[in-house]
């Protein structure tokens, strides 16, 4: 009779490491967004000088609260890198 408990934990784990690396890729969307949030911010910027500090304060607010979304894969990655296998598996 074959020992299941092995291949369960392999399997666990390897959840675990594509979760965790699927969770990272969670860090793409708000660069893009952060670059096109600038982007338009120095055009706009460019255009009207005298609302620079208007532009200014809204695209530091704007690059803030989409930060938080790569922020948020970047703690789901660790937490199922470090914590979720002992979790799942009990003592390693």
């Amino acid at each position: 009779m074959m020992d299941f408990t092995v291949l369960a934990k392999g399997i666990a784990l390897a959840g675990c490491g594509i979760g965790a690396g699927l969770a990272l890729i969670a860090g793409i969307g708000p660069g893009i967004g952060e670059g096109n949030a600038a982007a338009s911010a120095v055009e706009s910027i460019a255009r009207q000088p005298e609302a620079a500090s208007d532009i200014r304060s809204t695209l530091i607010l704007g690059v803030a609260l989409a930060e938080t979304t790569g922020i948020y894969g970047f703690v789901t990655g660790l937490l199922l890198i470090f914590v979720a296998p002992s979790l799942f598996l009990g003592k390693l």
